[in-house]
């Protein structure tokens, strides 16, 4: 399980540029890796929850990019 952590955790930083994507793969890393990091420490399921955690930030700064690139080109556009 913790490698499982450490894989969404590599594929978040890899999905960051489609938020939806990008989203959930980061929140089912940092779920999984922190249900593990319960059980046992593993340096292998912190590994996975520091991954998910920049890409769940990265992401996030995306989405709130994009969102603002909406907004200016209809407000810049009329």
């Amino acid at each position: 399980m913790d490698t499982a952590s450490l894989v969404f955790g590599v594929l978040a930083i890899f999905f960051w540029p489609v938020p939806y994507a990008g989203f959930l793969v980061s929140i089912l890393g940092i779920a999984i890796g922190l249900v593990v990091r319960l059980q046992h420490k593993s340096s292998i399921a912190t590994a996975g929850i520091i991954l998910s955690g920049v890409g769940l930030l990265v992401t996030l700064i995306n989405l709130k990019v994009g969102i603002l690139d909406v907004i200016l080109r209809k407000y810049f556009n009329n």
